[in-house]
């Protein structure tokens, strides 16, 4: 077999520090999204960690060493911090390198992201859920949201910053995804992420995708990312996914003679056919493959309180940073203990095979069923069903050390 980066991994012990820490600056925002898991509103809230309190938390973020995590500062709509700016600046100082994640909105105008980028910034993350207005103004309950997010996104890219499209899949925009990746690769991102819906804040049950149309998205999503950098948030089995199929690959194995997949997976993969037929030839490995990361496990969310929580979509508090070091909670806290530890998971998850890869996401567990530690609900993978796990073996115990890069 050809050796194939297949899961990448910090170059540190996610034990002690970890690869990944969101700061919710603020739950402000102008838009009214549908799935919005901060249940966001127009103005900030003065009980938010102030300006001294935020900069005390960027030093507890710097307190983990080198090399530094990647900091991301979300919202609510960062620029609606009137301390924005100035918060990257000190963050840049510290040497930890912020990069922001804004929405849609008229804020996200060339002059603000000039000012993100003077301050010291150099990534972004912008959402975009579908290839048309229509679709995504609608998610984001906003008329015009599309319009400035396209925008914003051509200005970032005009200016420099690296860019990371964020797209949460529903069933408002299933079929619209072959699209979304057009769009993705006509306008350039560092990378695609594609948001698995969690039932928590304003996220309905009701709009997400079934299990088996999440099993045709992750696939569809492995053939994307032979033709641009593509990744998951809270659908960790996408890392499933890859190994198999990367397997697959090496051993010149149609997908379907190994994989039921249901009619969405070939709709979606018709048309993105058709949209590819007339770009480069794909390329021979994935330019931009997942990172193990999990919840607790080298990810870290920290609320606009200063609660910490092992991910933004996973509402536990582990300790307050008020109170307590941010390091002391990551490293001690016994919910983050237990996340990090794969023999604790139970149902089909504790029984997979790809346990230490994959985990599942906890935090639909949790939105599910009440239990950090329960099965991925959304995942349709039956543990030993694949008929090649020495194959796998072999590319996990290839699988390089990488070290952090924004975003």
């Amino acid at each position: 077999m050809r050796e194939i980066p297949v899961i990448r991994v910090p170059a540190y012990d996610l034990n002690k520090r970890p690869f990944l820490v969101i700061w919710e600056t603020t739950r402000a925002c102008d838009l009214a999204c549908r799935h919005c898991r901060a249940e966001s509103s127009p103005l900030h809230d003065p009980n938010a960690l102030d300006f001294d309190a935020a900069c005390n938390l960027i030093d507890q973020v710097g307190d983990f060493g080198s090399p530094r995590p990647l900091f991301i500062m979300t919202g609510g709509d960062p620029f609606k911090r009137r301390d924005i700016f100035d918060l990257v600046s000190y963050s840049s100082r510290v040497g930890l390198p912020a990069a922001l994640s804004p929405s849609g909105t008229p804020l996200l105008t060339r002059e603000n992201l000039q000012r993100l980028k003077d301050s010291g910034g150099r990534a972004i993350s912008l959402s975009v859920d579908a290839s048309t207005p229509e679709i995504h103004d609608d998610f984001r309950q906003v008329p015009g949201s599309f319009d400035w997010t396209i925008q914003g996104w051509k200005a970032a890219r005009e200016l420099g910053l690296k860019v990371q499209i964020n797209t949460t899949v529903t069933r408002y925009n299933l079929d619209d995804l072959p699209d979304m990746f057009a769009l993705v690769y006509e306008l350039g991102a560092m990378t695609w992420s594609a948001f698995f819906l969690v039932p928590t804040g304003r996220g309905l049950r009701e709009d997400e995708v079934s299990p088996e149309d999440y099993e045709s998205v992750m696939h569809f999503l492995y053939d994307c990312s032979k033709f641009t950098p593509t990744k998951t948030t809270e659908g960790h089995h996408f890392k499933r996914v890859v190994l198999q199929r990367s397997v697959l690959d090496a051993r010149g194995i149609p997908v379907e003679e190994v994989f039921q997949l249901n009619d969405t997976y070939w709709r979606l993969k018709a048309r993105l056919d058709e949209i590819t037929r007339n770009l480069p030839p794909p390329s021979e490995r994935i330019r931009r493959t997942p990172m193990h990361v999990n919840s607790a496990q080298g990810f870290v969310f920290i609320s606009l309180f200063g609660d910490v929580n092992p991910s933004g979509y996973l509402p536990i508090k582990a300790g307050n940073v008020r109170q307590t070091p941010l390091k002391e909670i990551y490293q001690s806290s016994p919910l983050f203990q237990a996340l990090r530890d794969p023999d604790q998971l139970k149902g089909r998850c504790g029984k997979c095979e790809f346990r230490q890869a994959c985990g599942g996401s906890r935090s639909r567990a949790y939105a599910m069923t009440g239990d950090v530690l329960a099965e991925e609900p959304f995942c349709s993978y039956e543990p030993g069903s694949f008929p090649y796990p020495e194959d796998v073996q072999t590319l996990l115990n290839r699988t390089p050390v990488h070290t952090a890069s924004p975003i």
